[in-house]
């Protein structure tokens, strides 16, 4: 949390030159930075020239035959991107917030979060979890889907994919896989609506965050918060925020298998999630209702449900 320090300038990002906006190179990241930008010119009435994307490889990218937990966890995604912006190379950087690990540097902030898109999973090769083969080799490098599947299906043999979008799709059709999951929302932002099929997530709870794009900048760049702000959902910023929060308590990482969807509803929030053993034979999942100003509420349930959790459960969570 102290790596960076505490730059004392003020970004005049979109004034005199154009917004410089950090993002992943891979196809996924490039739209979703795309979406963003075009968020804000519509926002500000900006021209095209007033916005320019800065691509970059991140660490996780490069890395294709282990867990990431195994080497760095979900800082892989971000540290280039937060050396950028530190140095002043970009003016803001934009994360698939379930890839944006829960602590963050102070010197940074997260200035808007856009609005959610589907948070639903869709398996790829085969019509429904039950339609796999018996014994079928799946593919996954979420320790979520993992447990999901091997408690639907213990008899699934699930190995490490690793790779962009197409990439996973390629090493279906070659037959190295039986299947694969991947997320709805970047399947649809890829224009892949037809591909796979979606899973309900009464079966396949999401990944906490999952469907939400994040921006962040320097925390001491008031002007460009205030540029951001303008394209950030209220209720989508409120609903991830609340599944963050709930992480945090858990003080969950890259080897836990969490699932967590919040719905904002008027002045509630309702919050649903789970945790579940890497094998998937142990499921814990409640369900929580409190109000939009209780930061506290994903706290609680959260340790309802470490309090119902066996000893092996609570350990994965360092309790």
């Amino acid at each position: 949390m102290t790596e960076y320090g505490d730059p004392e300038r003020e970004i005049l990002a979109g004034l005199d030159r154009p917004l410089r906006i950090g993002t992943r190179q891979s196809p996924l990241a490039m739209v979703q930075a795309e979406m963003a930008a075009a968020a804000i010119l519509a926002a500000h009435g900006w021209h095209p020239d007033q916005v320019e994307l800065v691509p970059m490889v991140a660490a996780g990218d490069k890395i294709q035959d282990r867990a990431l937990a195994e080497v760095g966890g979900k800082a892989l995604w971000t540290k280039e991107l937060d050396r950028a912006l530190h140095d002043g190379e970009i003016d803001c950087a934009v994360h698939s917030m379930k890839d944006v690990e829960t602590l963050r540097p102070e010197v940074f902030t997260l200035a808007a979060i856009m609005e959610r898109a589907d948070i639903q999973d869709r398996l790829i090769g085969a019509t429904s979890i039950a339609g796999l083969t018996q014994a079928a080799i799946v593919g996954t490098a979420s320790p979520r889907r993992k447990a999901q599947l091997l408690r639907a299906r213990s008899d699934l043999d699930i190995r490490l994919i690793r790779g962009n979008v197409q990439t996973r799709l390629q090493k279906i059709e070659a037959g190295e896989f039986e299947a694969t999951i991947l997320a709805s929302a970047g399947l649809n932002r890829l224009d892949m609506d037809d591909v796979g099929h979606v899973i309900a997530d009464d079966e396949m709870l999401p990944a906490p965050a999952q469907g939400a794009i994040g921006v962040e900048t320097l925390s001491n760049s008031n002007h460009l918060r205030r540029v951001l702000r303008e394209i950030s959902c209220s209720n989508t910023a409120c609903a991830v925020t609340a599944e963050r929060s709930f992480l945090k308590e858990l003080t969950a990482d890259c080897h836990s298998p969490v699932a967590a969807n919040a719905t904002v509803e008027g002045l509630k929030i309702r919050l649903r999630a789970e945790i579940l053993l890497p094998d998937g034979t142990e499921c814990v999942s409640g369900t929580s209702e409190f109000a939009t100003g209780d930061v506290y509420g994903p706290a609680r349930l959260a340790r309802k449900l470490l309090g119902q959790a066996s000893a092996d459960l609570k350990a994965i969570f360092g309790r």
